[in-house]
């Protein structure tokens, strides 16, 4: 036999796991500070020259390094090596804006994400031939940071990113 429970204690219950449920959400919702220790290279001082090339063929002025960039390009090509996937939002509760933000990006910003590319030459060739990657190349920012990580489980795959920065 099921034991009565009143109206209040049942209220009560529905409060409490509602808070709990809310909990969880905001910790995931919050980028960690911490990526694993997945090896990882930042490719912007090679990336810049071709992307700047690009941007000069369509009248556009160059981009410069930006650590901020390139900091999040690290972080996020980690998570995509990490999870052994190409995503832009990894995790329940991932945003674009916070996640950059938390490297000191400021927004507007872009991503570009790659996977698989050997060399710097092929992702930026392979963002250059993706209409919507070579938008965010050629679109209104200043600031440039890329990044490469492997997911050592799967053959060493590399995994690319690319944040374009108003910094």
């Amino acid at each position: 036999m099921i034991p009565k429970v009143s109206l209040s204690t049942r209220r009560h219950a529905l409060r409490l796991t509602g808070l709990a449920l809310a909990a969880i959400v905001a910790s995931c919702a919050t980028p960690p500070t911490h990526v694993s220790n997945t090896p990882a290279n930042d490719e912007t001082a090679s990336a810049l020259p071709l992307v700047n090339s690009l941007r000069a063929k369509n009248g556009l002025p160059p981009l410069k390094v930006d650590s901020a960039a390139s900091n999040a390009a690290i972080y996020q090509a980690k998570r995509m090596a990490d999870a052994g996937k190409m995503e832009h939002l990894i995790g329940i509760g991932d945003n674009f804006g916070k996640r950059v933000k938390a490297s000191g990006v400021k927004l507007p910003a872009a991503e570009n994400i790659a996977e698989g590319q050997r060399d710097v030459n092929a992702a930026v060739t392979a963002w250059i031939n993706s209409p919507k990657h070579l938008h965010n190349m050629l679109g209104n920012y200043n600031g440039l940071g890329v990044a490469l990580a492997y997911n050592p489980s799967s053959s060493d795959k590399p995994y690319w990113s690319m944040v374009l920065s108003s910094n």
